[in-house]
Formats: C-alpha cells, structure tokens, sequence
C-alpha cells in the first residue's frame, strides 16, 4: 500500500487508544476497540485524510453558495464545484464536464435518468440483479405504462449478454442494468453491450454504484449513454454527493425545477446542461471531498486499488470456502467479482451471524436482502438474505484473517 493510503482502521486500532471514540466505550456489553469495518458496499469508511481535509477546509473557510452571487467566495465556490465536474469528467471519460449533473446519491441519479427519459409506451429491458434502485422507479413507471423487461441472470449472478441481445427486440427504447452486483460482486459485461447498443439506437443506462472507483470506467469507449454513480462508495467522498453522466445529445426532462443560480429571467426551466438537471443549492461541502477523493484515487492509481481488494477478496473466498456449512454466492474466482461477498452458514441465520460479528468481535458487515431482493431470489436467498462482506481500500489482510478466525469460532459454538 502507498503512504499516501495513511494509516487505515488498522493503523488507527495500533496507534490509538478509541475507548473515548467508539459510541458506548466503556459501558458493559460494548467494544472498547475500533471495529473491522467490512460494509465498504453501502458505503466506504474510513475516507482519505485528504478527503476530511477538503471538506473541513471547505466548510471553514468558504461554504458560499455557488453560482448565487458576484462576490468572491461565491465565485471561490463555484470555481471548486467546476473543478469537481471536471475530475469526475476526466476520469470516466467523459470530453463534456458540463455532462456531469451532481445529485445527492445514485438513487437519484438513476431517478433523474429513468423519469427523464421514459414514457408511457416505452419498452425497458433490465436484469433480474438490479438494486430497489432501479427496481422501485420502473415498478413506478410500468404503473404509468412503461413496458419493463426482465433478463434473468444464473445462479451465479452472471448476466448472459447474448440473452440481454435478444431480448432487445425491435422498439427497445432503452437497457439498464447494474455493473456490478451488490449482492454477489458479479461483474457484468457492459464493455459489450454498450457498443452494441450503440449500434442499435437503443439507450444504454448503466449504474455503476458498486464499480465505479474499483473497475475503470470510460462512457464514450463503452458507448454509455446514461451513467449513475455515488460519491460516497468506492470514489471515497463524502454521504451526500453523486452524480449522472448524460451523453451529448441526449436530453432528459428535469426531476426537480427551480433556482440554477442563472438563467433567473425566466420562469421556465433552462435547456443547457448542466444547469437544466441541477435545481438548488448544491453540495459544495461534499463535492469538494468527492474532487479530494478522484484525485486519491488518480494518485494512487486504479490498477494498484483494485489489486489490494482483490487480494482481499481471493482471501475472504479461499478462507469461507474452506469452511464446513458455508455455502458462498457469485463467482468464486476474482477476475470478474467485484468487493461484495455473499454467504451463509448452515442452520445459522445470517442475521445473527451479523449479530454476532458485530457484538462479539467489532466485524462490521451487512446482512439481509441488501435492497435487491430480486437479486436474493435469483441466486436462491430469498427471503432470509446472506451475511455480505465487502473490503474495502483501506482494509488489510489482517482484517481478513481475523474475520475467518471469528466466523470459525462462531460456527464451532453453534455446533
């Protein structure tokens, strides 16, 4: 790992005393030590110091509204959210940064993009993998009369693009699929489906929430169309900060109309990008640790951040597979796995699994049906869930070891 990883949780356990930092130090039945943190899925922890420094910086120094005033720190401030557009532009791809609309998460991006774009009549293919987050607005839209298609994906979670292809039939608006499963890790091949896509005029929407930071990404070489991405997951920045890519070219009705900071004359929303899908006061405290965190990420180097937690992971899957009762879910090697772990223990409850790693030994994971529930019912999960497990940069094999050391120990009291 580069020094400019800095410590890490692990570091931190070593080099600092946290019984006045963890909620609850000192009291009976709560852990006087800093938690292995394995949920870097839902969100990552710990951040860059860089990204903490950004963002006390910011919001010390100059937490101004951008682009709502001719004074100097406004114009500080909106010079840093151009700044911010413009890494998030150079590195996915993307030539126009004035394509790149910040929203608070990927939920909303993906809302922006979906209620943007369809209409009644209209005809969706998407997967069987997807998140509630793709799931939930085209249960929504197919109320209004969006003709939704479902691509069912294998045990494995693996979405075969030849099926995905035919189930593009003629008068397909638009294919939206996940890059990578929060659930299983499973990547899928978008790299082939945009270009085809491409070819066909059919709009390719990708949600890139749990790859974006970890696989590299390019919009115009994969020939995506729409791309939904958090702030706050693998790009290492701050809760509160996302955004959707849209291609030139291609315009979506707003989700939300009001003040853009210009354009004030008129009572109508504007038409240029990226002011028409950017309604309020933006989120210049977070973007100015997503831009810190981009710029982590370029120091460091993707190659270097993907083979860390795939070390990790080939670890965590070598570990469980090894282990009498575990029954693992999605690819078993690490070529094509992004960082969620799926599994269970036999005649143990994930959910008490979770308990147990939390309370007993400071193991922070997520079970249940992690908000995919379609995805749980492919692979078999459903309704119980799994225990996930996802390292994250600043993990260390350590983390690991002690994880699989602590589910033996579970499992062998639960005999």
């Amino acid at each position: 790992m580069p020094e400019a990883t800095g410590p890490g949780i692990a570091g931190l356990r070593a080099e600092e005393n946290f019984s006045d930092k963890v909620p609850g130090a000192g009291c009976p039945g709560t852990l006087e030590f800093m938690p292995i943190y394995l949920d870097n899925s839902a969100t990552s922890f710990p951040k860059p110091s860089q990204v903490t420094e950004a963002v006390e910086k910011t919001l010390r120094l100059n937490a101004a509204n951008p682009g709502r005033g001719g004074h100097q720190l406004s114009l500080q401030a909106g010079r840093l959210v151009m700044e911010c557009r413009e890494a998030v532009a150079r590195f996915f791809g993307a030539r126009d940064a004035t394509r790149i609309a910040f929203t608070a998460n990927a939920t909303e991006a993906i809302n922006l993009g979906l209620f943007g774009l369809l209409q009644p009549g209209d005809r969706v293919v998407t997967t069987s993998m997807e998140h509630n987050a793709v799931v939930r607005p085209l249960r929504a839209l197919s109320d209004r009369g969006v003709v939704v298609v479902r691509v069912p994906a294998d045990g494995l979670g693996v979405v075969d693009p030849a099926a995905v292809k035919q189930a593009c039939t003629a008068g397909t608006r638009l294919l939206v699929m996940n890059h990578c499963s929060n659930v299983t890790g499973t990547l899928q091949a978008i790299e082939d489906l945009g270009p085809w896509c491409r070819s066909r005029g059919i709009i390719f929407m990708v949600d890139a929430a749990q790859s974006a930071g970890i696989f590299p990404i390019h919009v115009e070489q994969m020939a995506i169309d729409l791309l939904a991405v958090p702030g706050h997951k693998s790009l290492l920045g701050p809760t509160g900060t996302g955004f959707l890519y849209v291609r030139p070219g291609l315009d979506l009705r707003p989700l939300l109309y009001g003040g853009t900071g210009n354009f004030s004359q008129s009572s109508t929303q504007p038409e240029e990008m990226p002011e028409r899908l950017e309604s309020g006061t933006l989120n210049t405290i977070g973007l100015a640790g997503l831009k810190a965190g981009i710029e982590f990420l370029e120091a460091v180097g993707l190659e270097q951040v993907r083979s860390h937690e795939r070390e990790l992971l080939g670890r965590l899957i070598e570990g469980l597979s090894g282990l009498a009762g575990v029954t693992l879910y999605g690819p078993l090697g690490t070529a094509r796995h992004g960082g969620a772990l799926s599994f269970n223990v036999k005649s143990l409850d994930p959910s008490l699994l979770g308990f147990r790693l939390d309370r007993e030994y400071g193991i922070c994971c997520r079970v249940g049906l992690h908000c995919a529930p379609e995805a749980h019912s492919t692979i078999g999960t459903f309704p119980g869930g799994t225990v996930r497990l996802s390292p994250g940069h600043f993990n260390t094999v350590d983390d690991i070891d002690r994880t699989l050391q602590a589910i033996r120990e579970i499992i062998a009291t639960e005999k």
